[in-house]
């Protein structure tokens, strides 16, 4: 009798177990032929732009917005400066988070440059009120992040690591008022913060639950650090993940921002940089980010949908 009840126990659990699997894979197929039937990527990435990439093309918020919509994006990381000047001239916040709504895109970051991590106490408090009025504008028109890169302390080195720290929790417990968590930024040719290392000490420093790092294939080559140092985080340090490629030459020191090219043209190696990813539970924003002079000869619609394609290709190659 105990026998019976046993197995039957056994044959509920497999029955739960197998119900359960049946309408997790019925939601997994739902969403991946939703995903494919307009053109967006099903897990375990989604395809962003940061309209940085368009800077040389001087175009205004609402032209961006349009572009990465048509291109075919899931979703944009702003910049606080294009943001500003639309509000300046006259521009709705409201208005525009309804429009980047009804495109279908999300945004997923804002990119702003406070100098919230200086040693100067004065200069600091400018920076931190910076971010908070960043933090509310961004707020505004639905950013789910803010950035918030070493500005203001990459020409000298010697910055102390614990007081970053405490520093970038301040950021957060500000972003914890505005509904916006900062993404501490990692600059590869910076004195400090340059190094992924060095990011996760500070994130993890911070005591911080919302603490994550905004990493890009162009900072961590030109920092020196091992892209498998990727591994040892999580999706939920690493959500957003800046995405480019660079050329042999020139070398490592010496190349600049400018240098950057689209995904799978140079000799970065995306596939182990996306299986990295991936193991550590996938699920990422991938965003291209380019500030390459030769690309703003073209047309912007042109770039953007060639860095869709270039990122799905590099995806595409290193999983199917």
């Amino acid at each position: 009798m105990t026998t019976n009840l046993s197995m039957s126990r056994r044959q509920m659990l497999a029955v739960g177990v197998s119900g359960v699997a049946v309408v997790g894979l019925s939601k997994s197929s739902g969403a991946e032929s939703a995903a494919k039937a307009v053109g967006r990527s099903p897990a375990p990435f989604r395809f962003c732009l940061n309209t940085g990439t368009l800077l040389g093309h001087k175009l205004k918020l609402e032209q961006e917005i349009e572009i990465a919509a048509k291109a075919g994006y899931e979703a944009v990381e702003l910049w606080i400066e294009k943001i500003n000047a639309f509000t300046q001239g006259g521009g709705s916040l409201q208005d525009m988070r309804k429009k980047i709504a009804d495109v279908g895109l999300t945004v997923e970051d804002a990119i702003s440059f406070p100098r919230w991590c200086v040693d100067d106490d004065a200069q600091r408090a400018q920076g931190l009120e910076q971010m908070k009025r960043d933090m509310a504008t961004v707020a505004e028109i639905g950013a789910r992040r803010i950035a918030a890169p070493p500005s203001g302390v990459s020409s000298q080195p010697g910055l102390d690591l614990r007081k970053a720290a405490e520093r970038y929790r301040a950021v957060l417990e500000l972003g914890d008022q505005a509904g916006v968590p900062a993404v501490l930024e990692i600059w590869g040719a910076s004195k400090n913060l340059s190094r992924l290392s060095e990011a996760a000490f500070v994130a993890l420093e911070s005591g911080h639950p919302k603490a994550s790092i905004l990493a890009d294939v162009f900072h961590i080559y030109r920092s020196g650090a091992s892209f498998d140092g990727l591994k040892l985080l999580s999706n939920r340090m690493i959500q957003v993940f800046h995405m480019n490629d660079y050329p042999a030459d020139p070398p490592r020191d010496q190349i600049k921002d400018r240098d950057r090219i689209f995904p799978g043209d140079g000799v970065a190696p995306l596939s182990q940089i996306l299986r990295n990813l991936a193991d550590i539970g996938g699920g990422q924003v991938l965003s291209l980010e380019l500030f390459n002079p030769n690309y703003a000869k073209q047309d912007a619609l042109v770039v953007a949908k060639t860095g869709l394609e270039k990122m799905k290709a590099a995806v595409a190659k290193t999983f199917d």
